[in-house]
């Protein structure tokens, strides 16, 4: 019972920080991480909100590490559609 107990104050813990941390995210980080998001709509950052709780810590990392978009031209699926290269 215990250690159910813990289990479920950590998760309250973690919920309630990404509760705190959406807003500021959403708001500030989204744009500077994705330049489509920049200028998204206000019904856009409200749906993101729960996926943005939920995906803090990677998030927070990205958003600390000053992340932004991949360059187009390494994409996976573009290098894997051009095929192997002599």
């Amino acid at each position: 019972m215990a250690l159910a107990s813990w289990m479920v104050w950590i998760m309250g813990i973690y919920v309630l920080i990404g509760l705190f941390f959406a807003p500021f995210f959403v708001v500030r980080g989204v744009g500077t991480m994705d330049a489509v998001a920049r200028n998204a709509t206000a019904m856009f950052r409200v749906i993101i909100v729960p996926g943005v709780m939920v995906l803090w810590p990677y998030l927070a990392l990205r958003w600390i590490r000053g992340a932004s978009d991949p360059p187009e031209e390494k994409n996976a699926h573009r290098t894997a559609a051009r095929g192997p290269r002599p």
